[in-house]
């Protein structure tokens, strides 16, 4: 098979394809084999039909159209994968000529429009200046950590003053709608922490100052939390039976033997500050990967084809639906919610599908100047953690994204991750005073979109 390539409009080419009679031969058998099946001739078995009883039977026309169902798209992929080219659209077939295929094989035109291309120089993306930022663990964060640790050992003590936000409460809740009680709203011995609005707002406030024995009255309307009922205004009376106090473990080694595997709380704290810097050092990294690719795609300066930017953009609109369907609302709720109207999403989500782009194109840049491959051992290792993530066998996983065509979308993803690995790597990386800092291999990261 020959086939030409001629740009005929920015991001659109025409492939001009010539496929010899051999080669176009297995899928005339092919056509005839299917044909043949669909046709019943006495004398011959279902599928054993000559060629010429299926023309004679059929028509020659019946086979060529066939032919074609599976030659124009079997020719054309070939084509693309001979200039290495990504569609973005479906292609247009024309100028097809079969009029002697036996003899002169076929000859076709197949226009498309298709992903930018971009080639990088060395220099393009190795030394490239990117800021790290600093991981240095503070000794306030680690006091926030013991104190919710602390958290977790309290216990409730019989307070000697009236009720204020942070204690709880052990209280009888009536909610009644026209003398009608509403359960949902309602609670006998009910340990409530003032000030987490867990009911209704108005219940922390009538709490606020409250003693045991005291009894509440007051209106409030129910929040979206309550489904059906949500809206409603309801009557609430509370009888206060207790009101308790938060009591903490005191800070010393007692507490770290009871709360951990250390003796003292020297090494309890220490042990939380290791923990800490390792998260702030894959923070650190997985921004460093970031800022490395964002200096990448500045040197980005394609126009990208609309109908690209397009599906791209409702692809992302698309997701955030389904994440709002999973969380049992629409993203019309989510967005009024937060205040966001539809056009204002929309815009965004078409400003990071532009920035997605372009970082993917500067990506596979680096990956087809270095060569970039992707191995079996590379798929093996990222589907086993795809796998162990979502509890299910490596070897099921692997048959479902096979069966969903989706093999190759997870090697083009292990291509860029590395290509960008390969960028931070050979970067210029400087700490925050601009000054020299070695930089460590990055982690394996799990994709590079938005």
């Amino acid at each position: 098979m020959r086939s030409n390539l001629e740009e005929v409009a920015k991001h659109r080419v025409r492939l001009r394809i010539d496929v010899s009679p051999e080669e176009a031969r297995p899928t005339m058998d092919l056509a005839y084999r299917h044909v043949a099946e669909s046709v019943s001739v006495p004398g011959f078995r279902k599928g054993k039909v000559p060629r010429r009883v299926v023309d004679a039977q059929v028509g020659r026309g019946a086979v060529l159209k066939e032919f074609l169902q599976h030659a124009l798209e079997e020719f054309y992929l070939k084509a693309l994968r001979e200039h290495q080219l990504a569609p973005i659209a479906d292609p247009e077939f024309d100028e097809v000529d079969m009029d002697d295929i036996e003899t002169s094989g076929l000859r076709f035109s197949a226009t498309v429009d298709v992903r930018p291309r971009l080639e990088f120089e060395e220099s393009d993306y190795k030394g490239l200046r990117v800021e790290r930022p600093r991981a240095e663990v503070y000794e306030r964060e680690v006091d926030e950590q013991l104190e919710r640790l602390r958290e977790r050992f309290t216990e409730l003590e019989i307070a000697g003053h009236p009720a204020r936000r942070g204690d709880y409460v052990m209280a009888d809740v009536r909610a009644y709608i026209h003398e009608q009680e509403v359960p949902e709203a309602s609670g006998q011995d009910l340990l409530y922490e003032v000030g987490s609005q867990a009911l209704v707002p108005e219940l922390d406030t009538e709490l606020e100052g409250k003693r045991k024995g005291d009894i509440l009255k007051f209106n409030a309307t129910l929040p979206e939390q309550f489904g059906d009922q949500a809206g409603k205004e309801v009557a609430f009376q509370v009888l206060v039976k207790e009101v308790k106090a938060k009591k903490l473990p005191q800070l010393d080694d007692d507490f770290a033997t009871t709360s951990s595997e250390f003796d003292s709380l020297d090494e309890l704290r220490e042990d939380i500050r290791t923990k800490l810097g390792r998260l702030k050092e894959a923070a650190v990294d997985a921004a460093l990967r970031e800022r490395a690719l964002q200096a990448l795609t500045a040197k980005v300066e394609a126009d990208l084809p609309d109908r690209l930017v397009d599906r791209e953009t409702e692809s992302r609109v698309r997701r955030a639906s389904e994440r709002a369907e999973r969380q049992g609302t629409t993203l019309e709720a989510v967005l009024e919610a937060s205040d966001v109207d539809e056009l204002q999403f929309r815009s965004d989500a078409r400003s990071h599908a532009v920035r997605a782009i372009r970082a993917d194109l500067a990506l596979e840049a680096v990956a087809r100047a270095e060569e970039i491959q992707v191995t079996e051992e590379d798929l093996d290792r990222v589907i086993g953690e795809l796998a162990k993530e979502i509890g299910r066998d490596a070897k099921q996983v692997r048959r479902s994204l096979e069966a969903g065509g989706q093999i190759t979308s997870l090697a083009s993803d292990i291509i860029r991750d590395k290509a960008l690995d390969l960028v931070v790597k050979h970067a210029d990386v400087v700490d925050e005073a601009g000054q020299p800092k070695a930089s460590e291999p990055a982690a394996e990261s799990e994709g590079t979109g938005e």
